[in-house]
């Protein structure tokens, strides 16, 4: 619960900033950029995952994600005030634009502690190729990051958590993005994602592949629909039972430095290492959260 009051009153006091910087700046964002490129997302990620931007050069962006409990379902409803007596993760992240097309980020998680939690999170991008008008139909980046926990290990043997070795306790992952945007109304991507764990149970595999996808709606020049979706593809052998694709949907409020996304999703972890293999809510059994992003950037010239 006190998490819940921590991360609200960090909301009431970025709103605020938000607001007064797009009435300093009222214009669009995309005005710094070259004409002819085009920007395809206006964050470094959509809502769980990432997308194909990175920052500019010699910028610094501070994150602070959460995820609340089940709206529904048996964890949910009025008992929980629909999930914000429920923390289910939260991130706090500083990344950096190395160049306009190489970055870098590192993160702490609470974790969902199923079965990983306390994790330090550490990831590289690289922009391969930028859409133009003139030159690239598409935008391509690609990024792998790693991901450590150091958490208690379990004493039970069966239990995934008990980490006999140290290189148990790291999980990775690598991904190709590719995405698309179509006038100034429908961007388009794909995220095929490889995440590698060194350590996984007796109904589980190391290796866990997933082609992601996302969508980005323009509504007005301030707010954006964004929808992500990663579906994993493996053995119907094994990951038979309790496991489910991520789904999100989103809000997204874009002003000058800020960046505000309100999402639902039924993923409690954040990041590719958590969202992709340990998803085990279904929608359909109103197993999904309310969450938020709240993201600044800020120059060091």
């Amino acid at each position: 619960m006190k998490y819940f009051y921590l991360h609200i009153l960090i909301l009431f006091l970025a709103v605020p900033c938000v607001s007064f910087s797009q009435d300093d700046f009222d214009f669009d964002d995309e005005s710094f950029l070259d004409m002819e490129e085009v920007k395809t997302f206006n964050s470094t990620r959509i809502i769980s995952g990432h997308s194909v931007e990175t920052l500019p050069e010699k910028t610094f962006e501070m994150r602070i994600e959460h995820r609340f409990g089940d709206i529904a379902g048996d964890m949910g409803g009025y008992q929980t005030l629909f999930g914000f007596d429920n923390v289910a993760d939260m991130r706090i992240a500083l990344e950096y634009g190395i160049t306009d097309k190489l970055m870098v980020g590192f993160g702490r998680c609470k974790g969902t502690s199923a079965p990983y939690s306390s994790l330090l999170d550490g990831f590289i991008k690289y922009r391969v190729m930028t859409q133009n008008e003139g030159e690239s139909p598409i935008s391509i980046s690609v990024g792998a990051g790693t991901t450590f926990t150091y958490r208690e290990a379990s004493t039970n043997m069966s239990d995934v958590a008990y980490f006999p070795k140290l290189s148990h306790r790291f999980c990775y992952y690598t991904q190709l993005n590719v995405a698309y945007r179509f006038r100034d109304i429908v961007s388009l991507s794909l995220m095929p994602t490889l995440v590698h764990r060194n350590y996984v149970g007796q109904n589980d595999v190391n290796e866990l592949f997933s082609v992601g996808a996302a969508m980005r709606l323009k509504l007005s020049k301030k707010f954006f629909l964004l929808m992500e979706y990663y579906p994993s593809i493996h053995n119907k052998d094994i990951r038979q039972e309790n496991f489910f694709n991520s789904l999100g949907v989103a809000l997204e409020w874009k002003t000058f430095g800020h960046n505000f996304t309100i999402n639902f999703t039924n993923s409690k972890g954040l990041g590719e290492t958590q969202f992709i293999p340990y998803t085990y809510e279904s929608w359909l059994k109103g197993q999904f959260r309310l969450g938020f992003c709240v993201s600044r950037q800020f120059s060091i010239d």
